[in-house]
C-alpha cells in the first residue's frame, strides 16, 4: 500500500535528518526491486551509505534492469540469502556498518544471524520490534510494540520491550514519552494476565526499573487513545488520549492492531528491531519504498543518538 500523500509526519523526520551525516548500513540481500530501490533512494536522500550484501552479479543485473546507477556503492558478494545475512551482521561486528537493513530475505533468516550466540549482535536486552506509525486520525507519530517478534512476552520481556521503545522515542526527540499499556479492560483482573503485567510495569517504572517514560495501564484501547473515553470511564491519567507508545499484551494483538491501522485508517508504518547492538531496519517485502525510507530515517536518528551516547561515555 503506497500512500504517497501522507500527513507530513514522516516528512518531518526526513527534515530532521537533513543536516546529519548518512550512516553506513549493511543491506542484507537486496535482490528484489523494492528492496534495492528503497536502499538506493535512502542513499539518494543521504540517510544511509548502503553496503549491498548478496550475489553481486544478481544485484548489478537488477540495478541495470531498473535503471539504477550504483556508482561507487560497495557490494559485498555473498552466494545466497543466508550467507548475506551472516556477512551483513559480520560487517556490523567489524564496525564497518552502524545499521543493518533487511533486503528481500525472510525476517527469520536475518534475525537468526542477529541472535546467533557467538557471531550475532546480542546485548543484555531482549530484541523487540516497533512499528512507527503515521496514522491520519492521530495527532502525532505512534509507536506500536511488539507486533512482530515476541509471541507471548513475559513480564520480564515486556520490561525490555518497553525500555527499547522508550529509548527509541527519546532518540527521536521526545523527553518523556507516554506509554499506554494495553489490555482488554482498564482495571486489574487476576484472570487477565495482561492487566497484572500492566500494573507491575507501572510500579516498576515508579521504582526506576524502567526509565525515561511515563507509563499507565492497564488501559483499553479506547481510553488509551481518547481523552473523552477516559473521562467517561472516570480515568485520570497523564497518558490517556496522548500516548506516544502503545505496548500491546502479545504479538497477535499487536499485529492485528498495526494492520488495522494500516488497512482501515490508511496509516503508513515503518519498522525497526531494537535491543541489538545496532538498530535493524526490518520492513516487509511487501512494504512500499516510502515505508522503507521512513524506516531508514528513524534508524538514522537512532544511530546518531547512539553515537552521542558512546561519545559521552568515553
Amino acid at each position: 500500500m503506497d500512500r504517497t500523500s501522507g500527513t507530513g509526519k514522516y516528512e518531518q523526520l526526513l527534515t530532521r535528518c537533513r543536516d546529519l551525516d548518512p550512516v553506513p548500513t549493511a543491506v542484507a540481500h537486496p535482490c528484489e526491486e523494492t528492496a534495492l530501490a528503497g536502499a538506493m533512494e535512502a542513499a539518494d536522500k543521504r540517510l544511509i551509505l548502503p553496503i549491498l550484501v548478496g550475489p553481486a552479479i544478481k544485484i548489478r543485473e537488477l540495478a541495470a534492469a531498473m535503471g539504477i546507477y550504483l556508482g561507487q556503492v560497495r557490494i559485498v558478494d555473498a552466494p545466497h540469502s543466508h550467507a548475506a545475512a551472516a556477512k551483513a551482521v559480520e560487517l556490523v561486528r567489524m564496525g564497518q556498518a552502524e545499521l543493518l537493513m533487511k533486503g528481500s530475505l525472510h525476517s527469520d533468516e536475518l534475525l537468526g544471524a542477529v541472535v546467533a550466540r557467538d557471531t550475532g549482535l546480542r546485548t543484555g536486552r531482549r530484541v523487540s520490534h516497533v512499528f512507527i506509525m503515521d496514522v491520519p486520525t492521530y495527532h502525532k507519530v505512534l509507536v506500536v510494540t511488539d507486533a512482530a517478534i515476541n509471541i507471548a512476552p513475559t513480564l520480564e520481556d515486556k520490561v525490555d520491550i518497553c525500555q527499547n521503545a522508550i529509548d527509541l522515542t527519546v532518540s527521536l526527540g521526545l523527553r518523556q514519552p507516554k506509554v499506554a499499556i494495553l489490555a482488554a479492560v482498564e482495571t486489574v483482573n487476576s484472570k487477565m494476565q495482561a492487566t497484572i503485567d500492566a500494573a507491575a510495569l507501572c510500579k516498576m517504572a515508579e521504582r526506576g526499573q524502567i526509565t525515561g517514560g511515563t507509563l499507565d495501564g492497564p488501559l483499553a484501547f479506547d481510553n488509551a487513545i481518547s481523552k473523552e473515553a477516559a473521562r467517561i470511564k472516570g480515568i485520570t491519567s497523564a497518558v490517556a488520549g496522548d500516548p506516544d507508545i502503545l505496548l500491546v499484551p502479545d504479538l497477535e494483538a499487536g499485529n492485528m492492531l498495526a494492520k488495522q491501522l494500516s488497512f482501515l485508517a490508511n496509516a503508513d508504518s515503518a519498522g525497526l528491531v531494537l535491543g541489538a547492538r545496532v538498530p535493524i531496519i526490518l520492513t516487509s517485502r511487501a512494504d512500499s519504498v516510502r515505508s522503507r525510507i521512513a524506516s531508514c530515517a528513524v534508524a538514522t536518528l537512532a544511530a546518531h543518538a547512539r553515537r552521542q551516547l558512546v561519545q559521552a561515555a568515553t
